[in-house]
Parts: structure tokens; C-alpha cells; sequence
């Protein structure tokens, strides 16, 4: 899109935390896209415990199907998107391969409590300049389909993601199209399998792309961006790039027939740093960015030519990852660093005080339960050694009166089977058996004193 354009701003008058929780419970939903292209990044079970335990994130979309990650989001609930490589997406055109690959990457972890919601057939292939790949394209996404119902796991959806280079290019949301060749060979029959399945068209859409100097307050969605561009093809005005994206989307996809295929963003963010020549990067406007988006989509105010809905939106992305070529603007795009600090405050934690860096930060002195009457939990430090969880472990459940079975096998408590996962139901045992004072929460500096509850499913926290 060479023109940015998109909707009339509501008015946020609420707190910024609630504005994101009320994104989760409409249906909007917050989600982050994990990728692995760094050198310095956490381990998959601390990260799947600090999501599920800290923040509001309920999806994340994973790049591959690498079983570790998949083994650490066991138990969270956290409903998690795996993909096929590109490379692998010829292969599924016979249907023997497309079992096996649900065989060996899906079936397994779907059985022992990984919440795979969807199997996603490559990344950006309807912008890819292979024909074979493109060909193969919607043969192996009804494969992929019919082996999961093979393996009774038709729950999982089969979807694959576009750039908005799928699109000609235009000014005006209502006049956009799939670039000729695509749209009937390609994306008709993809459109056909998604309405039957029941899946939703899915879309990285980032306005930091179509930034210019004058649309920069409409990229960010700040209040009466210059009045807001007007669709000459239908009179609506939009106060907000994105918006003028998900409406180009639609209207190529209705133009098709399909109007009432689901859309969802599986892809947008904004870069905390970059070349002195890319415009607009920076902390302050990646938070800015992040937070209105999330709020904005999960809203149910939705676009001028879909009003009154909800969004499935998910960050790009959860780490900076140095890893990942091209510009400096590439390997920032994350809203934590390597060591689980946060680049800066996104909105997405549980508890507000979380968005102190971690490894800055300085525990104050936990005042008593019965001082404020607010409830307290002691958990591990997200990025704690553990080595020295485990240590946390063998003491809180060595002594007297505590009784850790909890965490044992066959426990309530005992999946997700991770030391972090562990290490906090133990650490605040005892912190609650010994008085709730902050002490008794530091194990070495490798605790942390929260008021947000760590329970989740059947194991509750004391």
C-alpha cells in the first residue's frame, strides 16, 4: 500500500491494563510470535512459564514445530500456532508425508497437554516468487487437514500467513485486489478451504512499512492524525494505518466472493531501534505502537468496513533476536531482550511492576498481608539460573510441615514438568508457611514477591 489510510479513533479512557484485558476477554485475544534467531535467548520452559504466569498473552505462534518449545507449553493453556517451513510445504503434496509430519510434530505434543490450536503451511508463500511453492500451496494445506483428522485432532486448524505483497498496490482500502495470476489460481481455492474449515485468512500487516512523514501519527494511531484519509471508493475516513491495511484484506477477499472468511493479524510490531536511515524506529514509538494496536483490535470497535469485532492479534515479536538478517530495525523488533527484561512497557504484564527490568530491578521490603490485605506470592525470577531453582527446590520441600507432593508425579501441580514450573510452587510454600515476609522470598536473589496469582488449571497456590 503506497498510501497509509484506516479508521476513527475511539477514546481510551481506561487504564492501559485494563484496556488490554478487556482485548482478552472480547475475543481479540493478545499473542506474540517466538521466534529463536538469537544467540542469548532464554530457555523454552522458562519462557512458556513466565507467558503463562506474568503476562496476558494467551497465543504465541512458533516458526517451526521444534519439539522442546512444544514439550515447555505442555500445561500452560497457552494455545500455540506451529508452522511447516517453506522448504517442507512441496513435500505435503503427498498425503504419506503430510501423516507422518503430523505424526511426528503435532500428534504427539497435542496428546500431552500442548495446546496446538493451528498448523500453519508455510510463512508468506502467496509472496513467493516460486512456482512449485505456490502450486503446492493449497494441495498441502488439505493434506495437512486430512492427516489431522486421521489423528482425531480436526480441532487444529490448517491455515498459512501473507504479507500484504499479495495485494496490488493502492490508495484506497475499497479498490484493493490480489495481484493477477494469484488471486483465482491461488487464493480462490485457498479461500474455499478456509471457509470450509472454518479457518481464518491471516495477515502480517505492519504500517511501520508504510510509513512516510506525514503518516507517522496515523501509523501510531495518535488522536486526529490529520483529520484521517478518506476512501474516495466509499466516503469512510480512517484515523489509522492499520485499519486501512485489515481493510484492504477484506475487500480483496469479498471482491473473490469470500467476505465471510475470518480475518486475523499473525503478524505486526514495530521496531525499538535501527539504521540512522529507517524512519520512525524507537523504544517510545514501538511501545506506543504495540500498546494502541492490541487495544485498538481487541476493542470490538473494529474497521470502517468491519465494524463492531474483535481481532486475534499477535506481536511481532517476543525477543530481540540477533540472529535475524537485514537491517538493525530486523533484530529489534522485540519486546524483551535476551535476559527477559523488557524492552520497554508493553501493557502485557499481569502485574504492572513486572515491567521493571529484572535485572535492575530492586525488590522493596514486602510489606505484611495483614498490612495492605492484599495477597502475596513468591515466584522465580523469570530469567533465575536452574541450578539454583532446583537448590530452591530440594530446601523449601526439606522442611518441616511443607509438603511438596504437589510437584511430584501424578501431582495436581506436577505439569508443566519444569524446574521454574516447580520452583514456584515450592518457593512459596514456604514464603507463606514463614510469615510472607520478603526474606523469606529471596532465595539467593532468585525470588520475587507477586500479587498476581500463580495458580493455574487445578494447582492453586497457597
Amino acid at each position: 500500500m503506497t498510501s497509509p489510510t484506516v479508521l476513527v479513533q475511539m477514546i481510551f479512557l481506561l487504564p492501559m491494563l485494563l484496556l488490554w484485558i478487556s482485548a482478552v476477554e472480547a475475543g481479540g485475544g493478545v499473542g506474540v510470535n517466538y521466534g529463536t534467531r538469537g544467540t542469548t535467548l532464554p530457555a523454552p520452559s522458562d519462557v512458556a512459564a513466565f507467558l503463562a504466569r506474568e503476562t496476558l498473552v494467551d497465543r504465541v505462534r512458533l516458526f517451526d514445530a521444534d519439539p522442546a518449545v512444544l514439550r515447555a507449553f505442555a500445561g500452560t493453556g497457552l494455545a500455540v500456532d506451529v508452522t511447516v517451513p517453506n522448504g517442507d510445504v512441496p513435500r505435503l503434496v503427498h498425503l504419506g508425508f503430510a501423516r507422518r509430519w503430523v505424526r511426528e510434530n503435532v500428534a504427539p505434543h497435542a496428546r500431552t497437554g500442548t495446546n496446538i490450536s493451528r498448523v500453519l503451511v508455510g510463512d508468506e508463500v502467496t509472496t513467493e516468487a516460486n512456482r512449485t511453492l505456490l502450486l503446492a500451496l493449497v494441495p498441502a494445506m488439505q493434506n495437512v487437514h486430512t492427516a489431522l483428522a486421521a489423528e482425531s485432532l480436526l480441532h487444529v486448524k490448517v491455515s498459512t500467513t501473507h504479507s500484504l505483497g499479495v495485494l496490488t498496490s493502492t490508495e484506497q482500502p475499497s479498490a484493493a485486489r490480489f495481484r493477477d495470476g494469484y488471486d483465482t489460481a491461488i487464493v480462490k481455492p485457498l479461500l474455499r478451504f478456509l471457509r470450509a474449515t472454518a479457518a481464518p485468512f491471516m495477515v502480517n500487516a505492519y504500517p511501520f512499512y508504510a510509513l512516510t512523514n506525514d503518516t507517522l501519527d496515523m501509523a501510531l494511531f495518535r488522536p486526529g492524525a490529520a483529520g484521517g484519509v478518506v476512501d474516495e471508493g466509499t466516503g469512510l475516513v480512517y484515523a489509522n494505518v492499520l485499519d486501512a491495511q485489515l481493510d484492504a484484506v477484506h475487500s480483496a477477499i469479498r471482491r473473490l466472493g469470500f467476505g465471510d472468511v475470518d480475518i486475523a493479524v499473525s503478524e505486526t510490531g514495530w521496531p525499538s531501534a535501527g539504521e540512522d536511515w529507517e524512519l520512525g524506529v524507537g523504544a517510545d514509538l514501538a511501545r506506543d505502537y504495540n500498546r494502541n494496536a492490541i487495544r485498538h483490535l481487541g476493542s470490538g470497535v473494529g474497521t470502517p468496513l468491519m465494524p463492531n469485532r474483535t481481532f486475534e492479534a499477535s506481536i511481532f515479536s517476543l525477543f530481540d533476536e540477533n540472529l535475524r538478517p537485514g537491517p538493525v530495525s530486523q533484530r529489534n523488533f522485540g519486546l524483551f531482550h535476551g535476559d527477559m527484561t523488557p524492552v520497554y512497557d508493553a501493557g502485557i504484564f499481569t502485574d504492572p511492576e513486572t515491567v521493571v527490568p529484572v535485572s535492575t530491578k530492586v525488590t522493596p521490603a514486602a510489606p505484611e498481608a495483614g498490612e495492605t490485605g492484599q495477597r502475596q506470592w513468591c515466584v522465580p525470577k523469570p530469567a533465575a539460573d536452574e541450578m539454583m531453582l532446583q537448590e530452591n527446590i530440594d530446601f523449601a520441600c526439606g522442611q518441616e510441615g511443607i509438603d511438596c507432593a504437589a510437584i511430584r508425579p501424578a501431582g495436581v501441580c506436577y505439569e508443566p514438568d519444569t524446574v521454574q514450573a516447580h520452583a514456584a510452587y515450592a518457593m512459596n510454600l514456604f514464603f507463606q508457611s514463614n510469615g510472607r515476609h520478603a526474606f523469606n522470598c529471596d532465595f539467593g536473589q532468585t525470588g520475587i514477591v507477586t500479587t498476581a496469582d500463580p495458580s493455574y488449571g487445578g494447582c492453586k497456590f497457597m
